[in-house]
C-alpha cells in the first residue's frame, strides 16, 4: 500500500553562516542531493537544532528548502515549543511557504498527562491549514505519547502519522502492526538502529539522522526493502551503524549533532557552525 506519507526522510541538519543565519547555497545543495537519492527532507526537527533557531531563520530555511524541493520529493517541517498559540501560528506559516506536512514534538517544559497530550495535539490539528504528524522522542521531551493517545489522534482527519523515536522494540512492532493498512495514517521508524527491521516488519518509513551523510546508502536500503531483497536491507543497516557510531558513540546527543555537521564539512556539504547553546566540536 502506497501512502501519501512514506518513504525515506532525513533528518536534515540546519546549515549556518559564521553569524548565525541561514545558509541558503547549502540548504539548496542538501536538499538536491536528498532528491537525486529519492529522499525526503525534514527541516527544523531534532538533527536540526530546531529548538534553537528564531521565527525568522525558520521561515528562511523552509522557503529554501521549498524552492529546492524536486519532482515527488515531500518537505517535512518540525514544530518544536512550549508557546501552543506560537506552534499553530509557525506551523500555517510553513504550510503557507509550501512544506506538506509538520511534525510536532510534545511541549516539554511540564510533565503532560494523557489527556493534556491529546488536547495539545487535538489543538494543532484543528487549526493547522495541512497535514500533522505526530512525533514521539523520549530523549529529549523526557516523555512517551501513549499508544492509546495515538490510537486515539489516528483518527482525527488531519492528523497523518507519527515519527517514533523511542526506543522500544515491542512498542515499534505494535505500531507498524496497528497501522500499516490504515490508507491515512503513517508510521515512521525514527530509531536508526532499527531501519532495516522496521521495513521488513512493515513501516512505511523510516528517519535516520546519518541519512545526511550516506544518502546514497539509503536509498539501496530503501531500494531493497522495495523489491523484499532483506539480505542487501540488512548488508545496508550494517554499512549505516558503522558511520553512526563513527559521529554518536560516547557523545551527548548534540555533542553527535557537532560531529555530524563536522563530518559533512569535509564534503563541502556546510560549514561546522553550530547554533547556541551547541558548540563545534
Amino acid at each position: 500500500m502506497q501512502k501519501r506519507f512514506s518513504g525515506i526522510v532525513v533528518p536534515m541538519i540546519t546549515p549556518l553562516c559564521s553569524d548565525l543565519s541561514i545558509d541558503i547555497l547549502a540548504v539548496k545543495r542538501l536538499v538536491t542531493t536528498f532528491t537525486q537519492n529519492g529522499i525526503h527532507p525534514l527541516v527544523l526537527g531534532t538533527t536540526g537544532e530546531s529548538c534553537s533557531i528564531g521565527e525568522k531563520e525558520s521561515l528562511r530555511l523552509v522557503e529554501a528548502a521549498v524552492a529546492a524541493k524536486g519532482k515527488n520529493q515531500t518537505i517535512y517541517a518540525g514544530l518544536v515549543g512550549n508557546q501552543v498559540q506560537d506552534l499553530i501560528h509557525r506551523g500555517n506559516q510553513y504550510i503557507q511557504l509550501g512544506v506538506d506536512c509538520v511534525v510536532a514534538t510534545l511541549p516539554s517544559y511540564y510533565g503532560l498527562s494523557p489527556k493534556q497530550m491529546t488536547f495539545f495535539y487535538q489543538a494543532l490539528a484543528d487549526q493547522i491549514s495541512g497535514p500533522v504528524m505526530l512525533y514521539n522522542i523520549k530523549a529529549t521531551t523526557q516523555m512517551s505519547i501513549p499508544l492509546t493517545v495515538v490510537d486515539t489522534l489516528a483518527a482525527h482527519p488531519n492528523i497523518w502519522g507519527l515519527k517514533d523515536s523511542e526506543r522500544d522494540t515491542d512498542r515499534l512492532k505494535t505500531c507498524i502492526n496497528t497501522y500499516k493498512e490504515n490508507p491515512n495514517f503513517s508510521f515512521f521508524c525514527g530509531w536508526g538502529a532499527k531501519s532495516f527491521e522496521s521495513l521488513q516488519w512493515g513501516a512505511d518509513g523510516i528517519v535516520p539522522s546519518t541519512g545526511n551523510y550516506v544518502p546514497e546508502m539509503y536509498r539501496s536500503m530503501y531500494a531493497a526493502a522495495l523489491i523484499q531483497d532483506w539480505k542487501t536491507c540488512q548488508h545496508w543497516q550494517t554499512e549505516t551503524d558503522l558511520v553512526a557510531v563513527a559521529y554518536q558513540k560516547d557523545k551527548t546527543l548534540g555533542e553527535s549533532l557537532a560531529a555530524l555537521k563536522g563530518l559533512m564539512s569535509q564534503k563541502q556539504w556546510c560549514s561546522k557552525t553550530m547554533m547556541p547553546p551547541l558548540t563545534e566540536i
